[in-house]
């Protein structure tokens, strides 16, 4: 296949370091073998197999309804929280099964922060909005605390907007700020992983690019896995990207691969904007 144009992705744009990825060499952080997913009856997830490396970026793509925010959402077994939801198969983070017995959740959701679409700051003000898993996790001197609020909130291009507002209700923020407060609560802890379930939808242009550069830093701390539907956003971040249709793993590989050269017809009509 040749470049594509019909999404207006700018394929010449892909690469940045990217050149000598193989995902079989990566180191795993991920690890899913064979996993299916139902709903009560229905079978949201077939067989899905794949590791995700480790300190990199992973994006799944897909038109909606095609499993990939459900498959995200196993990775720090958030799907625990939907009645008649049930798994068969395993997911090992760094080598352990956390599905197996006995598995402590609450601590597998701090290793493996996550960002949803829709912005959910907790009603209370910026500053503890902030520190709430610091709190959590029972630090309570103020320099530590100090500093981490404002890394976070650089670090979520939000800093400059709310330096002088810290003190103020998080639910007076605008939607968009709302958005970047959350993804600083969730770096705040410094998780081995985070989930971003299609973290930029609701924000502004200039926003969504700040969101993006930060993505692209904290790899170098975190592995990475994002849901987007925007084309040109996968491309932009992620070393790798996986393409799902109806619960299934279509193709999975370099991000640069799969854009330019799929090895998949369904993924070369999804990408040329014939379905999706």
């Amino acid at each position: 296949m040749q470049t594509t144009s019909t999404h207006g992705i700018d394929i010449s744009a892909l690469g940045r370091d990217k050149r000598t990825l193989n995902l079989q060499s990566e180191t795993v952080a991920i690890e899913v073998p064979d996993l299916s997913l139902f709903y009560g009856e229905k079978q949201a997830l077939h067989n899905v197999s794949l590791n995700i490396p480790k300190q990199r970026v992973t994006a799944f793509i897909g038109p909606s309804g095609c499993g990939k925010s459900t498959l995200l959402r196993c990775f720090n077994r958030m799907n625990d929280l939907v009645d008649g939801c049930r798994i068969e198969g395993a997911i090992n983070l760094d080598g352990h099964n956390i599905y197996r017995k006995g598995e402590d959740v609450a601590d597998l959701r701090r290793r493996v922060g996550m960002v949803f679409q829709k912005p959910n700051p907790f009603p209370k003000t910026i500053y503890e909005n902030v520190i709430y898993g610091l709190r959590i996790q029972g630090i309570k001197q103020k320099r530590v605390l100090d500093e981490a609020v404002e890394w976070a909130l650089k670090g979520a291009a939000l800093w400059d907007e709310v330096k002088d507002r810290l003190h103020e209700s998080a639910l007076g923020l605008s939607g968009g700020q709302q958005q970047r407060l959350v993804i600083a609560r969730t770096i705040a802890v410094q998780p081995e992983v985070l989930l971003l379930d299609e973290p930029s939808s609701a924000l502004d242009p200039i926003s969504s690019l700040k969101v993006e550069e930060l993505i692209y830093e904290l790899k170098a701390r975190y592995t990475i896995v994002i849901v987007t539907h925007n084309m040109q956003q996968a491309a932009r971040v992620s070393d790798y990207t996986a393409f799902m249709y109806m619960g299934k793993l279509i193709e999975y590989g370099d991000t640069d691969t799969l854009f330019t050269n799929p090895a998949k017809k369904q993924t070369e009509d999804y990408i040329t904007g014939r379905y999706g």
